[in-house]
């Protein structure tokens, strides 16, 4: 037998398991998110469902139903290269069928004026089908960077639900 690699050696084997049924729920948002950082629409397309009923809604955008739909929404992102963004407070709701992960992504953009940074609030459900666990649905919504100690909070808007 030959020599462990090193990834090889640090997959325990519930991990080799659950990746050879389709990954758990954190397997497949771990991809995801890779896929973005790495703007692999062939690696993100693979975390989704193959159904007709998929979801996708961007920051601010339209709700994009089924995978050639949402396929073109992220080609068209990557256009402009891929994402550098970091994911936080993370909330997750489980069962032995379903996932829902509640998150803040922390996005870096490079303007004129030098990097910047955006909150977006996020919401992707995962549901375990015939190929293992998938994305089912990605709902992004632009956030509010929280104001410094000596900053006044922003007046809440009108909450429409």
């Amino acid at each position: 037998m030959g020599a462990k690699t090193s990834e090889n050696s640090s997959m325990t084997k519930a991990k080799l398991r659950a990746a050879t049924v389709g990954g758990s729920a954190d397997d497949i948002e771990t991809a995801f998110y890779e896929a973005l950082h790495h703007a692999d629409i062939t690696a993100l397309m693979a975390c989704w469902a193959d159904e007709d009923d998929i979801v996708c809604i961007h920051p601010g955008g339209i709700r994009l139903i089924g995978s050639s739909a949402i396929r073109q929404s992220f080609e068209t992102l990557f256009a402009n290269g891929s994402l550098n963004l970091s994911l936080e407070s993370v909330h997750k709701v489980e069962s032995l069928t379903s996932a829902m992960h509640n998150l803040i992504e922390r996005v870096f953009v490079m303007t004129n004026e030098g990097q910047r940074e955006a909150l977006v609030h996020v919401t992707n459900v995962y549901q375990r089908t015939a190929q293992g666990w998938r994305m089912v649905a990605h709902h992004a919504s632009p956030g509010i960077l929280a104001p410094s100690s000596d900053q006044a909070a922003p007046a809440t808007g009108q909450v429409l639900h």
